[in-house]
Formats: structure tokens, sequence, C-alpha cells
């Protein structure tokens, strides 16, 4: 059975031209959602999911209406072949039930891969070239050392704890943290 899937982001959109080709490519059932590509949260995918079995199709009009990124989209197609159901895109010409849609997808998926890993290495690379800069990742520290000894020296003379967080413009916790009682 090949079940279709329309969506369209806002209420101006219209679902005419994705739902007739969903149609003329027998479509059998076919679900849609209102919502952004964004939204993890879309029902019409949810049904058209639970309406799958093995052997069924699930057919869109563009893959941008399943995901906004490659990574998700490879990784939404991969599901689905686990299930044994196979994936169609009008508009593009995937057909994973095919040998050739079926390269295609992997071609996309090997470039989703590279891109993970060239992200993740320029990644590395930042950080390690920021470090030798002597630049350390993080939130800046709200704890300086004249902040310490003010601290101490407040506390020493009898002031409450949360007045002294206060007259310093931090948290209570933050300020055991730095000052624990033990130290004083």
């Amino acid at each position: 059975m090949r079940i279709g899937y329309a969506r369209v982001s806002t209420n101006e959109q219209l679902l005419d031209l994705q739902l007739d080709a969903l149609r003329k490519a027998g479509c059998e059932r076919i679900f849609t959602d209102q919502a952004s590509g964004s939204k993890i949260n879309r029902p019409g995918l949810a049904d058209a999911l639970s309406h799958l079995r093995p052997d069924d199709g699930l057919v869109v009009w563009k893959p941008d209406r399943l995901g906004r990124t490659m990574k998700g989209l490879v990784d939404f197609i991969s599901e689905l072949a686990e299930r044994e159901v196979q994936f169609c895109s009008l508009t593009d010409g995937i057909d994973t039930a095919t040998p050739t849609g079926r390269f295609f997808f992997h071609i996309m998926a090997s470039l989703a891969q590279m891109e993970r890993e060239l992200i993740a290495e320029r990644t590395r690379a930042g950080l390690l070239a920021a470090r030798q800069r002597g630049r350390v990742g993080g939130r800046k520290r709200q704890m300086t050392p004249s902040k310490i000894e003010s601290a101490r020296k407040l506390l020493n003379n009898g002031v409450p704890p949360q007045e002294v967080a206060k007259n310093l413009g931090i948290s209570i916790p933050t300020l055991y943290r730095w000052v624990p009682a033990s130290s004083r």
C-alpha cells in the first residue's frame, strides 16, 4: 500500500498541489499536517507512520516535507528501511523500492555522514586553536579573586551570607562553592 504525507508550514499555504500529486501517484491514504518542518510533534506524520506495514511505501511530494536537514532525512529514511518500508519522493525521483533509488539514497547518506564528520573535525580544530591562544570554553567565572576576598571579609565580620551574595551579585550556592564554611 502507498501512503502519502503532505505538509505545509502556514495557514496561508495550500496542500492542493501536494495532494493532487499524491493521488496521481496512487496513494490509498493521505495524511496531512499544517506545521513547521522543525516541529517534532506532527500528528499527521505520526498517523501515517502508524499505518505503514512492511512492504508499504511512504510517498511525499518533496523530501523537505519530512524535515529540514539532510541528516534528519537520512535518519528518517533509515528508520523506514529498518521497518521494511519503502520511501518515494515524487519531485526528486527517489524511490527506495528500486536499485537506483537505493543507490541515490546511500549517496545522500554518505554525504550526510561526511558533513557530520567535517563539522566535528572543524569544531575540534577550532577548540584546539582557541586553547593554544589561552582561551578556554564555558562561561566567564562570576567569582574573581577580589570578590572571594571581599566575601571572606564580610562573612568573618558577621554579615549574613544572603546579604553577601546579594552585594556581590551572585547566588548563595555560588558563594558557598567559592567560600565554604570550613575555610572562613
